[in-house]
């Protein structure tokens, strides 16, 4: 049987850093995501659907954890993440 995975964007938000006189735009998505296994697995299955489409992603923030609870155990872990990364200098230049 093959996990289910639940992975729902919540916001996006921009930053702009300044490392060696170069700013850098880094955005931070917010996201839901629910797995039968683990915290642990739901974290690494935000990250691994993420980097389908999102390179240079820089972090993964646990903001918050849940879980829901079927005839006694535990059948699925659910967590808000904030995942960080960087947007490429070329898709940052082009937006402004």
């Amino acid at each position: 049987m093959r996990p289910t995975l639940a992975l729902c964007l919540i916001k996006a938000k921009t930053f702009h850093l300044i490392k060696q006189n170069i700013m850098s735009t880094i955005k931070v998505l917010e996201l839901m995501v629910s797995s039968p296994k683990s915290w642990e697995d739901a974290a690494q299955q935000a990250v691994n659907e993420a980097s389908k489409t999102i390179h240079n992603i820089k972090s993964v923030y646990i903001h918050d954890h849940s879980a829901i609870v079927k005839n006694g155990k535990i059948s699925e872990y659910r967590i808000n993440a904030k995942l960080s990364f960087e947007v490429e200098p070329a898709l940052a230049s082009s937006k402004r």
